[in-house]
């Protein structure tokens, strides 16, 4: 009896921390299901592309809660039910890269048909709540799953290097979506926010693919330094990226201080692109040009909502 007495408080917390574990990797599988980087990526241009709208609109932010909740949750939804999607279709080549061994689809934590389910509902669920928001938000939701999901993830992905440049058009609608849903998307800032979005993907992407370059190439997708070598990719990455240096003028709307943040940035970002050209370790540049990106398009949309803060005017 001693010994019983004694051995289910240990049992107990055996069982506790086994239960722990269970939540810690259903939570770890989840994030890896969604990509939950990307996602966050793709929600923050959302975000700004309604501040902004609200902005230059003149509206109250505080009276159109609701609306932000509609279009930043249908938007989520949307974005995860393709990434879901994505997930589904890739499981072959996704079980041969290093990256993406640990997907959930991969190691059969989740089945495909739970999964391709689970994007399905997502997705109809995301468009459920931007039809509460208008058309035009919608259309461009629709633009950007069409593309990720068909173009992208089904048709281009594996068989052509303009993959990034078909995939890019995904990305580059999300301000476009936050913005419509409060006021038209013809204003310059938002077709500015989705070009700049579109052009950095370019660079963006090639980085991740140098420097997962075997095993893109192990797993045969067609990304352009796999098909055409890291020489070409260098060219293309400082093209794309001078293509970045005129824009911010653009967006003069959104104050001196953003303008001169921006180019500065582009032209930091350059720098480091050019000095890929006498650099001899190419993935450990790849890297760094994959962290300029990365802190480059989060600083620039954040600092579009932080500059037009009303504290600021």
């Amino acid at each position: 009896m001693r010994e019983e007495t004694f051995a289910s408080p240990r049992m107990d917390v055996k069982a506790a921390l086994g239960n722990k574990r269970d939540i810690s990797a259903f939570v770890s599988d989840i994030k890896l299901l969604f990509k939950g980087p990307v996602l966050l990526a793709n929600a923050l241009p959302v975000i700004t592309g309604f501040w902004l709208a609200i902005y230059f609109s003149g509206a109250s932010f505080s009276e159109h809660l609701s609306l932000f909740f509609l279009t930043f949750a249908g938007s989520t939804l949307v974005m995860a039910g393709a990434l879901a999607f994505n997930n589904w279709y890739d499981v072959d080549i996704d079980s041969i890269m290093e990256r993406t061994k640990k997907r959930p689809t991969v190691t059969g934590h989740f089945s495909l048909k739970a999964v391709l389910i689970l994007g399905i509902l997502l997705t109809l669920l995301g468009f459920g709540l931007l039809l509460f928001t208008t058309w035009e938000a919608v259309v461009y939701a629709f633009i950007g799953w069409f593309t990720y999901c068909i173009l992208y993830t089904m048709w281009s992905k594996r068989r052509y290097t303009l993959n990034t440049v078909i995939g890019s058009i995904s990305g580059a609608v999300t301000p476009l979506i936050g913005w419509s849903a409060v006021e038209p998307s013809g204003h310059i800032v938002p077709i500015m926010l989705a070009l700049i979005i579109f052009v950095f993907q370019m660079p963006h992407t090639f980085a991740i693919a140098m420097k997962k370059y075997d095993e893109y190439k192990a797993a045969g997708v067609a990304m352009l330094p796999v098909v055409y070598g890291f020489a070409m990719t260098k060219r293309q990455m400082a093209v794309y990226i001078a293509c970045l240096l005129p824009l911010p003028f653009y967006l003069g709307a959104l104050g001196i201080p953003f303008v001169v943040l921006a180019t500065l940035m582009n032209v930091g970002w350059l720098a480091v692109s050019i000095y890929g050209f006498f650099t001899r370790d190419d993935k450990k540049w790849a890297n760094v040009m994959f962290l300029c990106s990365v802190n480059y398009i989060t600083i620039l949309f954040l600092m579009a909502i932080v500059l037009t803060l009303p504290v600021f005017h």
